[in-house]
């Protein structure tokens, strides 16, 4: 039994791997802003004033960083993007700094990152780990988050990077946004790839991360089979019988809405997950109607 030492462990992606981590054992506990709110054990920490409780650290094992500001929460002002990457960089900045003072140092640091390392739009080119970065925001944002991460391994903490495509969850997250309009509809052209990934799947790859001792290194968190954004949108649509219609959302339209954000929905990547099968992990739902059968069950 480890004691593992979440950060982010309130949102959605948190909880299932807290729910994961107990069932095989583990002692979890979260870092929050507001400790005393949950149920579940937890530290206080406050990123914007870089502060940590230092006992949180010693009693880890283990720590999954996951904490950040969502990148779609609302439109990208300067403040915003701002927000977005000190969210990441800070926290895992506050994080070493903590683990370097430690007399009792976790000895495992996995972390989120996120397949925008390779920048808006790969197209059709099946995109590996050993990919090159991107070079616009989200890219430069994973960059720097990565970069931040990588302190941590050279104080000794294996590290395993996770890098997260779309998350398909009912609750949460891109899914719930794309069936939210009165009908369906593809997004743009329609065209481009879409690496998702059940969100059962991704906590158990983060659990697999944790118990695999002699894994460590960058791994893409997606599923191996991604589809483009019009078959994900019919195929979801589908599920929950809602009306779906084959002409796609302008791409202007989504550009005037969202601003330089629509980036994020008019590219797409075809990333691979052949290194973390080649690991030893075992998807559940590996095709988009197993995932989206899980999903709306």
């Amino acid at each position: 039994m480890k004691n593992i030492l979440i950060t982010g462990g309130s949102g959605l992606v948190g909880k299932r791997i807290t729910a994961h981590l107990e069932a095989k054992g583990h002692a979890v506990a979260w870092l929050s802003r507001s400790p005393d709110k949950y149920k579940q054990k937890s530290f206080s920490w406050d990123v914007e004033a870089m502060k940590i409780d230092q006992e949180a650290i010693e009693w880890a094992d283990a720590v999954i960083h996951l904490a950040g500001e969502g990148v779609a929460d609302s439109r990208w002002t300067a403040k915003r993007k701002q927000a977005i990457l000190e969210s990441r960089t800070h926290s895992t900045q506050i994080l070493a700094e903590a683990i370097s003072k430690a007399e009792n140092k976790p000895s495992s640091f996995i972390a989120a990152s996120a397949v925008g390392y390779y920048g808006f739009n790969t197209k059709n080119d099946i995109i590996t780990e050993n990919s090159p970065a991107g070079d616009d925001f989200l890219a430069q944002v994973v960059i720097a988050w990565e970069n931040e991460s990588k302190k941590l391994e050279k104080q000794g903490l294996r590290t395993v990077m996770l890098r997260i495509g779309i998350v398909l969850d009912e609750s949460g997250g891109a899914l719930k946004e794309m069936l939210k309009p009165p009908v369906a509809a593809p997004l743009g052209s329609g065209e481009q790839w879409m690496s998702w990934i059940q969100i059962e799947d991704l906590a158990r790859m983060f659990v697999f991360a944790i118990d695999n001792e002699s894994l460590s290194g960058v791994f893409n968190a997606v599923g191996p089979k991604p589809v483009t954004n019009r078959t994900l949108t019919q195929s979801a649509a589908k599920k929950i019988n809602k009306l779906f219609v084959g002409v796609g959302v302008p791409g202007f339209l989504l550009k005037i809405i969202l601003g330089e954000m629509a980036q994020m929905v008019l590219g797409g990547n075809k990333a691979s997950s052949k290194k973390i099968e080649a690991a030893g992990f075992q998807f559940r739902y590996p095709s988009i109607e197993e995932a989206l059968e899980k999903t709306f069950k």
